[in-house]
This record gives structure tokens, sequence and C-alpha cells, in this order.
């Protein structure tokens, strides 16, 4: 009705009206300040985190994460929930580079995650914020698996260079899976008193050994597994540990001399920042590294990274005689460009294969 008057009202009115909308603007504020939680991302009781990973960590980060956002509300009072991406590492971290807003990322190797450091999203340093100091948040090593009862008598990495012998492995220049699957063959020799000539020439005949190279890791299983090609498939111990979780006892053998397959986590200070995440993802980060979380992983088949965890789970993972790490040859920085980029070892060796 007092828009028929607003002549004779208006300066009343609008008084009266910016009157009451101050009030319920102050007491909007007063109910909001009681009911949210304190916190430095914006003070907002809801937040929501990208986890991108790669495939076989799946298993894990469906019991860890739970585990997480319960504590984290019973902390905090604030409620976070979390998106999720499964995938090669490779495709993983060109999806973030391109512009996938991802707040954490748990690669298969560091030299990916130094690729997004290289592209300016990630501060140097990563490794150093976690507890151990390196950014390493679970390890594995490399298995061969072989048909029911083991037919071709395979014992070692040796035996994957013999004639008779057909192996599965992905491509090194397309999966980081595959790259440790490599530098497990290369190492055997340099660490055995091998020099870099005779690793060169091991590593040929077992790719020659090689008929195809599938794309990614999963697709190399499935090419033994489904479609029964190859004698032996290159693996990661704690696929198949987990395959045998779910009732899938698989014929494997862990060789002694072998190389610890370490897997980072960081989180991603670009995104953080322009999605007011950072406490929160650097907290996820940080439980990842508790005995809660280090017996998720240990139970899918990694190997923990605190010795608490370590010795519970000892029983599980048979013992290294010659354990090596990527370190040992200079860390991922000179590793990929002297093997795997174009024109290098990893190349040279396909052009050189003897055909059959």
């Amino acid at each position: 009705m007092w828009l028929d008057n607003w002549n004779q009202w208006k300066h009343t009115s609008l008084l009266k009206s910016l009157i009451s909308l101050f009030l319920v603007a102050v007491c909007l504020s007063i109910a909001t300040s009681a009911c949210a939680p304190s916190n430095s991302d914006s003070g907002s009781a809801r937040k929501e985190l990208t986890l991108l990973s790669y495939a076989v960590t799946r298993p894990a980060y469906k019991n860890i994460i739970p585990l997480f956002v319960k504590e984290w509300r019973e902390k905090t009072g604030q409620i976070v929930t979390f998106g999720q991406s499964y995938g090669s590492s490779g495709s993983q971290t060109r999806a973030v580079i391109d512009g996938l807003e991802a707040d954490i990322v748990a690669l298969a190797l560091s030299a990916d995650t130094l690729k997004i450091q290289n592209a300016g999203l990630i501060k140097p340093g990563w490794e150093k914020k976690t507890p151990n100091g390196d950014g390493i948040v679970h390890r594995s090593v490399g298995v061969i698996v072989t048909r029911e009862g083991n037919p071709k008598n395979i014992k070692n990495w040796d035996d994957l260079a013999r004639d008779d012998i057909s192996v599965v492995t992905a491509n090194p220049k397309t999966s980081g899976g595959a790259r440790w699957n490599y530098m497990a063959l290369w190492g055997k020799v340099i660490k055995t008193g091998g020099t870099e000539e005779q690793a060169k020439e091991f590593v040929t005949k077992v790719y020659a050994n090689v008929p195809v190279l599938p794309r990614d890791a999963r697709e190399a299983t499935d090419a033994f597994f489904v479609q029964k090609q190859g004698d032996a498939l290159i693996n990661y111990e704690n696929e198949v540990i987990l395959a045998k979780e779910q009732g899938q006892n698989l014929p494997y053998l862990v060789p002694e001399i072998n190389i610890s397959i370490d897997s980072p986590i960081a989180v991603v200070d670009s995104y953080v920042d322009k999605r007011g995440t950072r406490e929160v993802a650097e907290a996820f980060v940080q439980f990842l590294f508790t005995p809660t979380a280090q017996r998720e992983f240990a139970k899918v088949g990694f190997r923990s990274v605190i010795p608490e965890v370590a010795a519970e789970f000892a029983g599980n993972y048979p013992k290294i005689s010659t354990l090596f790490t990527i370190e040992d040859f200079g860390g991922w920085n000179q590793v990929s460009p002297k093997f795997f980029d174009d024109g290098a070892i990893f190349d040279d060796i396909q052009a050189n294969i003897p055909r059959r």
C-alpha cells in the first residue's frame, strides 16, 4: 500500500526500510558468525577438495577419505567433501597443467609432480612440507606375475630376457608405472656390478620379448589377464596383494634385487590459494602420514613409510636383499631426460630391437 503514497511517504518509508535492512543484516551477520566454525579458509562451514591420483590408489583413498572427513569435522565443525579422479599418472599430470584445479595430487612418481612444479603450479620444496621430509606417502616394489603353475619356470628378472619368454609391460613413454618397471630392469644390472652398456644390452633383450606396449599399467594388466597375452607381467606388488585380498590369488614372485617404487603427495599451491582450501588440503596431506591412514595403505598392499606400521605389516612383504631407489640414478630430474625423452636411451633401445 505504501507504493501508492510514495510521494507522500518516500522520505519516511525509505528511512524505515534502510533501518530495517540494516537490522536484518546485523542479525544475519551475528547468526552466521555464531554458527560458522573458525577457519582461515574464509570461514565457510563446507569445503570441497579435489584429489587427483593414479588408478591403483583408489581402494586406499576409498577408506582413508571418510576417516579424515570424520576427524576434520570433529576438530573444526567443518564439512569436507571430495571430488576424486583416478587415471594414469601422466594423464593426470597433463590435466592439472592444462587447468584442472586439483587441490592435491598423488601421482605415481615424483617426475610427474615436478612437471606440475615446473609449470608454476606447485612451489619448490613441496617434499619438505610432509612429515617424513621427502614427500613420499607410500611405497611398493616390482613383481613378476606368471601364468598359473609358472609353466616357464620364471625365477627372477634374468628370465625375462630368455628367448622363450613373452613379457607384458606398459610403455614407459606414456606410463609412469612402466618407468618404474624399466628402471627395475636397468638397476638389476647396475646394482650387481654391471656397466651401463651391459644394462642396456639386458634391457634390450627384455623389451625384445615385449610384442606390444600398452599405454598404461591398467591396459597391460588387461592384456595379460583378459586377452591372455604373454608369459609374464611386470606389475606392482601392491596390485597383486590387493588382488589376493579380493579373492584372486595371482601367482607372482618378488625379485630379491628390486627398486623402491616411491609415490609422492603434494598440495597444488596455485589452486588451493585460488579456491581457499589450503588449510584443509594441507591437513589432509598431514593426515595421510598418520598410523590410521598408513594402515589403510598397507591393507591394500602398499609398504608404509612410517616404521610403526611397516613393522605391523612386515609379514605381508618378502624381504629384498638389494633395494635401490631412483635417487641412486640421480633422481627423476636426471633419469627422465636420460632415458625417456625423445631420442633418449629407451628410444634407442626400441630402434635397435631385433625383430623376430
